[in-house]
């Protein structure tokens, strides 16, 4: 069973990874934090933008082709997904004029071409948080390189998370509301999501 973990920056993904993973004895495959070109990234976005994004699919490719055989074995977690990459992130810096028309359609390529090949997840769980739940959730974990992270950066990520969700994603999605629903402080709300992957399990 193949849990995906989606939501924008700060959101609680790798939290809630960690948490599902512990609890239902799995495999979890982590976010790529130490990303070669993400300090400059957010130094100079319309320098490293194409960068940036070809190396994290390049990372998520490689990651994503070593889950397919831990998804039909047993029961795997993980943070953030190949189609965020692309649809969130890649998308968003080609429409703010960071990333050249030319680029996001070769990065759009290798992109459309590797999702023909791996597994979709069983369920896709959004994590949904406005603005100053984002930064409250980046303040407190204290990465240099995420401190001067622009907030509107950070809205129009939402707007596309949103849009994602709302209109592109074929799938089952689990979503959260993270502005109300705290499934570390609150286990009520991690007792839902786990009701929700034990009904899917059992169907397995």
């Amino acid at each position: 069973m193949y849990i995906a973990i989606a939501g924008n920056i700060g959101s609680g993904k790798t939290t809630l990874t960690q948490i599902l993973t512990k609890r239902y004895d799995a495999k979890c495959y982590l976010e790529e934090c130490d990303n070669p070109y993400i300090g400059d990234f957010y130094e100079d976005m319309n320098r490293w933008a194409f960068n940036l994004q070809i190396s994290f699919l390049g990372s998520r490719i490689q990651q994503t082709m070593g889950m397919i055989s831990d998804c039909k074995s047993g029961v795997i977690f993980q943070d953030r997904t190949i189609y965020e990459d692309a649809h969130i992130f890649a998308d968003n810096l080609h429409e703010m004029g960071l990333m050249a028309t030319r680029d996001i359609e070769t990065y759009m390529k290798i992109f459309r071409l590797v999702t023909t090949l791996i597994p979709k997840p069983d369920l896709l769980i959004y994590l949904k948080a406005s603005v100053p739940t984002l930064i409250s959730q980046i303040r407190k974990r204290g990465r240099e390189y995420e401190m001067n992270i622009d907030e509107l950066y950070l809205k129009r990520l939402n707007n596309k998370y949103n849009h994602w969700i709302d209109t592109i994603y074929e799938g089952e999605v689990l979503v959260v509301d993270k502005d109300h629903e705290d499934f570390v402080s609150n286990p009520a709300v991690l007792e839902r999501i786990c009701a929700r992957l034990d009904a899917l399990k059992a169907k397995k």
